[in-house]
């Protein structure tokens, strides 16, 4: 079948519109009937804060699939969850980088010594 072979990037939930205030604890039981493996819950940079999403890694295909099936859309801390398998990162695009330290502030400026 293939569905319970082990896993390696098929086996990463997205969780999503979950509260704030969740905590690693709060979506092991939440995925309680599966092998959870791992639990990232995504926060702010600056502030630290949670940002209302998380990924949840578990130990399997099979188990992968049947979490999407059965939890998606079910109620989560009053909100209603979206899990779904969690797709690669994608690079960055556009934006201007920061030129490297020594150089901010010597754009312009010409030698005329």
């Amino acid at each position: 079948m293939g569905t319970d072979r082990n896993c390696n990037a098929n086996c990463r939930l997205y969780v999503g519109n979950i509260p704030y205030t969740t905590t690693d604890e709060d979506l092991r039981n939440f995925f309680k009937a599966y092998s959870v493996q791992e639990v990232k819950i995504i926060t702010d940079r600056e502030t630290g804060r949670a940002r209302g999403f998380a990924f949840v890694t578990l130990a399997n295909e099979g188990e992968t699939n049947d979490a999407i099936a059965t939890l998606d859309t079910t109620d989560f801390g009053g909100r209603r969850a979206t899990v779904n398998l969690a797709e690669a990162r994608k690079p960055r695009e556009g934006g201007r980088q920061a030129p490297p330290r020594e150089d901010r502030g010597r754009r312009g400026r010409r030698d005329d010594d």
